[in-house]
């Protein structure tokens, strides 16, 4: 069998069954399940299923998969999430990027906060959907397949008709020349918006994030307003972007 017809099968096999395993496709195609692993992990780089452990699940049933436990680094992301609550009064307005420590956060809301979140994330927007008394909107835009956030001017432009008192924004890297830098040109343009929309900006970091840098800036160091870590303060890793004036928590 052809490469190119096994790999449609397998997105066959996903689209129907919204989630499937190596070990099943390997003795559905007759091909091993190295060659599946090899062809799960292609698909999901072209944005076609989304790999998980032991198979592959379909784009739509991504945004039902982040549970507890396939949520990575879980135990720092919920520490970070905690300390972020303590920041959240009733009656605020709140911008939430994407990333898994941003849903852990939407995970622990308190089930009486009342606020108001704006999101481009589907699966954070979906999480809140299940919140008694906060009103979510959805930021629409060109879906960005791999991580599941809106993108482009669409996105832009609702952003900066609005005024938050608060954004917490996902860092995928920190570094202490570079400030916080993206992956992403066009996530990186939504969190600058996300950034001149907010009256304060709260940026949510997991300690493997620290000394890192991606090629797209989002803000140089001296435009951070505070940054919460998993990290206790006294941890030498912090010291340099404390002695930088760093509020961190």
């Amino acid at each position: 069998m052809k490469k190119k017809v096994r790999q449609q099968k397998i997105i066959d096999e996903v689209s129907i069954n919204r989630k499937v395993s190596s070990s099943y496709l390997s003795e559905k195609l007759d091909v091993s399940e190295d060659t599946i692993r090899r062809d799960i992990k292609e698909l999901d780089e072209r944005g076609m299923l989304t790999k998980v452990h032991g198979g592959a699940i379909s784009m739509i049933q991504k945004l039902y998969h982040y549970n507890e436990d396939s949520i990575y680094n879980r135990e720092n992301k919920v520490r970070i999430a905690q300390k972020a609550i303590s920041l959240i009064k009733d009656g605020i307005v709140i911008i939430m990027s994407g990333g898994t420590t941003n849903l852990m956060l939407a995970k622990l809301l308190p089930k009486d906060l009342k606020a108001t979140i704006y999101t481009y994330s589907l699966p954070i927007a979906m999480q809140l959907t299940e919140h008694p008394l906060i009103e979510t909107i959805f930021i629409g835009g060109k879906i960005h397949r791999s991580s599941m956030v809106t993108t482009g001017i669409d996105v832009i432009q609702y952003l900066s008709n609005i005024r938050a008192n608060i954004c917490f924004m996902g860092v995928s890297a920190l570094n202490i020349d570079q400030g916080i830098t993206d992956e992403g040109y066009e996530v990186s343009l939504v969190k600058k918006a996300m950034i001149n929309a907010s009256e304060h900006i709260i940026y949510l970091a997991t300690s493997n994030k620290l000394d890192q840098r991606l090629n797209f800036d989002v803000c140089n160091l001296k435009e951070i307003d505070t940054v919460i870590t998993d990290l206790d303060l006294d941890d030498s890793r912090l010291k340099e972007y404390l002695d930088a004036g760093i509020n961190l928590i």
